[in-house]
């Protein structure tokens, strides 16, 4: 069964510096309905205004998951990391027992433009940890690379939590394909361009809950980049 999210029912709010979208629950948007998908919980896509951001602020006992699509956004932690992720970057985060932090696009012309993802994580209060990966373009070209693992999996970026995430970049009419294991679930995320996936078709900014399928078919009707979890 796949369920779709489309784009424009998800939570929106936009406050000038920050134009940002909600698939699930967060901040001032509620939704019963819309809690998070198994251990995924907080997919948001943020536009942020030239020389805006986030200020300090706290997080615990979450991983954490940016992934830049334009522009550049700055970032600072009481870890001491202080570095900028640039589009194609992933970076994470585990807040574990505390951690604090501030994000910031510290250009003067480029909106920022990025999904940012939070998964519960399976142990707490951990000591927090950082990490960021460059996946190029050509590592994700008609494939789907894996971009996030489990702990011990050797993915670029591993977390505290049995999800694996992978990204894909797929040209006009170009078909990829997962399968999923018993007792899996996924969710499929289009960052942007026109997905078919197994007869339904999902557009930039659409997501779609993806359970009891086991063999599931990816074609883009243009050039489209997408995420899909596989979730437990």
């Amino acid at each position: 069964m796949i369920l779709i999210r489309q784009s424009q029912d998800r939570g929106h709010f936009n406050f000038g510096w920050l134009d940002t979208f909600h698939s699930f629950s967060f901040g001032d948007y509620r939704d019963p309905e819309h809690m998070g998908f198994r251990n995924l919980r907080v997919i948001n896509e943020d536009k942020i205004q030239p020389a805006k951001g986030f200020g300090t602020h706290p997080h615990k006992n979450m991983e954490i998951i940016t992934y830049v699509t334009k522009g550049e956004l700055a970032h600072k932690d009481s870890m001491g990391n202080g570095s900028s992720i640039l589009p194609g970057e992933v970076q994470y985060m585990s807040a574990g027992s505390g951690v604090t932090h501030s994000e910031f696009n510290k250009s003067k012309e480029e909106t920022t433009h990025l999904l940012q993802i939070w998964i519960i994580p399976d142990r707490e209060d951990t000591d927090p940890r950082y990490n960021q990966k460059s996946i190029s373009k050509a590592q994700k070209k008609n494939r789907l690379y894996r971009i996030v693992g489990p702990d011990g999996s050797n993915a670029p970026i591993e977390i505290y939590q049995d999800v694996t995430v992978y990204a894909s970049i797929l040209d006009v009419d170009v078909e990829t394909f997962h399968t999923f294991e018993s007792n899996r679930y996924g969710w499929l995320q289009v960052v942007s361009g026109s997905l078919i996936c197994n007869g339904k078709t999902l557009r930039a900014g659409d997501g779609a809950s993806i359970s009891d399928e086991r063999d599931v078919k990816f074609k883009a009707t243009i050039e489209t980049e997408f995420l899909l979890f596989d979730l437990n």
